[in-house]
């Protein structure tokens, strides 16, 4: 069915007495037999911790029962003395509609004849010792246009369209296809060209979003969290609504359509999903029931300095299966290709961010959190049992071994893990003055000594142009022509390394400015020749990465690189091989740190014959100065760098050269 656009309340609304002014109603009747959708099976599983869709069971559902229509409600509050549904149905009169409680499960629920899709609602919940609340619905499906914030009742049916995609996205973000994630940023990367320059729908955001990938060659867009946040400026990772897509860009239908028109368009779709915290408003899963429901009751467990939010009971059975239930849920009914998991390091470490004595040892006495490692495991046991044709992806800033290895063998289960190490370096080097680069070789050469502990994503996300970090642009060491061939560097190097890629929006067309959440990305800078320059290179850099076997099927085995000279730190010259599965597959890349000219720069290679320059990021449609090898050079039969064979090459100034060679 269509719904109709979440309805926003008006001063007409009838109003309710402020929490705990007016005396409780007298308890319900217990009712055993009008849930007919909560079987004995759904409430052992909920309670074991192991139920995976109770986006099926809880929150509220269109149903029809003794012949009238309507809606179920369900909902978790096992320290309730009652719960009751309020709502523009019954004038908000918590007297009305009193749930049943379910047995011993802790859950509550009723069905209400003649409650139609885009209602308002809310749980009336009141516990011992007067405590009353209006809670939003944790399995609300959508809410209100934050900052209001009631659950709106809906239908979640659509119609889809990319069949074709979902019978090969397996093989889309397998370990040894070529993998380019486009971050984005639903709410800034394109706003509407007058004046309020309010963000664009997901429906006005599909089309231009699809096309944009598929012409840059991005074969997926990743987006910061979509889930229902109340604090625009928290970028969606003080979550409210682990089951509701926000709707301050449309529906859920809204969505769905995003996502279908992404597809259609060969794009996939990854979802930063934040189990790690959540927001403290009072009206959400916060001190639900009147106690600490979802999160610990111990502020040194429960409570995260960093974010001011509150950190997840993972230990509790119930906290699981709603946790697993809603990372499944985007996956169901979605169609999402994947999960990108905020802040993992956050939930493997009980001293994380903590002082001394403000944090709780585990059973062993070590710092390690053993419930909620036990469920990143379980977590990615569950997608890849029922989804096994998505990635999950962990963002995770320690050392912790196995990230990305499989639960069976010892691993957190993760199908990539963010190289942040990589990251840190590689800007670190960037910023370096060129002339003191010779002293630094190791911050570019260091990840090929653990670049197969782990299958990783080379990122650079969101976090590296905000917060007074700059742009990328101005991460890059020199004068104004050498941070445009820098940042053209940069991303050669990305693109030339192991690992799959992630660029945040506006890095590919070199803005010159810190993201703001509130204003879109600068695309009028595209008219000026080096912006353009530099998202040609970032197109080019996809096509070809994609093109190339070489470039992308044995990205997490030692076999797909290796070093030709990374000794040239005199020179700041980088130079390597990238291969592919068959033998005939081969790539030089050979990389100048400085803004030098190198010409007869000598290079080992391993055969002979033509090594053709297909990339040339000093070429002057980049807005480079056109310093290159006229299209290629031979190899000659002179020994270098422990290669029979050499060639003789000229180096661009902060340049990145890509040749095809044969094995």
């Amino acid at each position: 069915m269509t719904n109709p656009s979440p309805p926003v309340r008006t001063d007409a609304r009838p109003q309710y007495q402020p929490f705990g002014t007016e005396p409780s109603p007298a308890p319900a009747p217990v009712a055993t037999t009008n849930q007919p959708w909560l079987t004995p099976q759904d409430l052992f599983l909920f309670n074991e911790g192991s139920h995976l869709r109770l986006y099926e069971k809880l929150g509220s559902h269109p149903a029809t029962h003794d012949g009238q229509a309507g809606f179920q409600f369900a909902v978790w509050a096992p320290n309730a003395d009652y719960v009751s549904v309020v709502g523009d149905f019954n004038g908000w009169d918590k007297g009305r509609n009193r749930l049943s409680p379910v047995g011993s499960s802790g859950i509550w629920a009723v069905f209400i004849p003649g409650v139609k899709a885009g209602t308002l609602y809310k749980y009336h919940v009141a516990a011992p010792g007067g405590f009353t609340a209006e809670k939003t619905d944790p399995f609300a499906f959508t809410c209100e246009i934050p900052p209001k914030h009631a659950a709106v009742t809906w239908d979640m049916g659509y119609e889809w369209h990319d069949a074709e995609w979902m019978a090969c996205r397996k093989r889309r973000a397998a370990h040894d296809a070529p993998v380019s994630i486009y971050e984005v940023h639903m709410g800034s990367w394109m706003r509407a060209a007058d004046p309020p320059y309010h963000s664009l729908s997901y429906r006005d955001v599909a089309p231009k979003l699809a096309a944009y990938c598929a012409d840059m060659g991005f074969t997926h867009v990743e987006f910061l969290p979509i889930t229902e946040h109340p604090f625009f400026a928290s970028w969606g990772y003080q979550t409210t609504g682990y089951f509701a897509a926000t709707s301050r860009f449309g529906t859920p239908q809204d969505l769905m359509y995003l996502i279908d028109t992404l597809h259609q368009a060969g794009v996939g779709v990854i979802l930063d999903w934040v189990p790690s915290h959540f927001a403290t408003d009072a009206w959400a899963l916060a001190n639900f029931d009147g106690t600490a429901c979802y999160e610990h009751a111990d502020p040194r467990q429960g409570f995260h300095p960093d974010w001011g939010s509150f950190v997840f009971n993972y230990g509790r059975h119930e906290v699981r299966s709603f946790l697993l239930s809603s990372a499944l849920f985007w996956l169901d009914k979605y169609h999402v290709d994947g999960l990108r998991v905020d802040a993992v390091a956050s939930m493997l470490y009980l001293d994380y961010s903590r002082k001394d004595g403000g944090w709780v040892p585990n059973q062993y006495g070590g710092k390690e959190n053993i419930e909620a490692i036990e469920f990143l495991r379980r977590f990615n046991v569950e997608v890849y049992k029922n989804f096994p044709d998505t990635q999950t992806y962990a963002e995770e800033s320690t050392s912790w071994g196995m990230v990305s290895r499989p639960t069976y063998a010892g691993g957190l289960g993760f199908g990539y893990k963010w190289d942040m190490g990589w990251m840190h370096d590689t800007l670190r080097y960037a910023a370096l003055d060129p002339i003191h680069r010779k002293y630094h070789q190791n911050d570019l050469t260091f990840r090929m000594l653990y670049a197969y502990h782990e299958n990783f994503v080379l990122p650079l996300s969101h976090d590296e142009v905000v917060h007074g970090k700059g742009p990328l642009w101005d991460k890059c060491s020199g004068d104004e022509w050498q941070k445009y061939a820098g940042l053209r560097q940069l991303f050669g190097y990305m693109w030339g390394m192991t690992g799959k890629k992630l660029l945040f929006q506006g890095c590919e067309i070199a803005m010159r400015r810190e993201w703001r959440v509130d204003e879109c990305v600068d695309w009028h800078l595209l008219k000026y020749p080096p912006h353009e320059g530099v998202q040609r290179w970032v197109r080019d850099l996809n096509r070809f990465y994609a093109a190339e076997p070489a470039m992308h099927e044995l990205d997490n085995q030692p076999g797909g690189f290796d070093w030709i000279d990374c000794s040239d730190a005199n020179a700041s010259i980088l130079s390597f091989i990238r291969r592919g599965k068959s033998v005939d597959d081969i790539i030089l890349c050979v990389l100048n740190f400085t803004p030098v000219v190198r010409n007869g720069y000598r290079v080992g290679v391993p055969s002979a014959g033509y090594w053709k320059e297909t990339l040339n990021s000093d070429a002057g449609v980049y807005w480079g100065s056109n310093v290159g090898n006229k299209g290629g050079v031979f190899a000659e039969p002179i020994a270098m760098h422990n290669q029979p064979f050499s060639v003789s090459l000229n180096l661009p100034p902060l340049g990145a050269l890509f040749f095809k060679g044969r094995g």
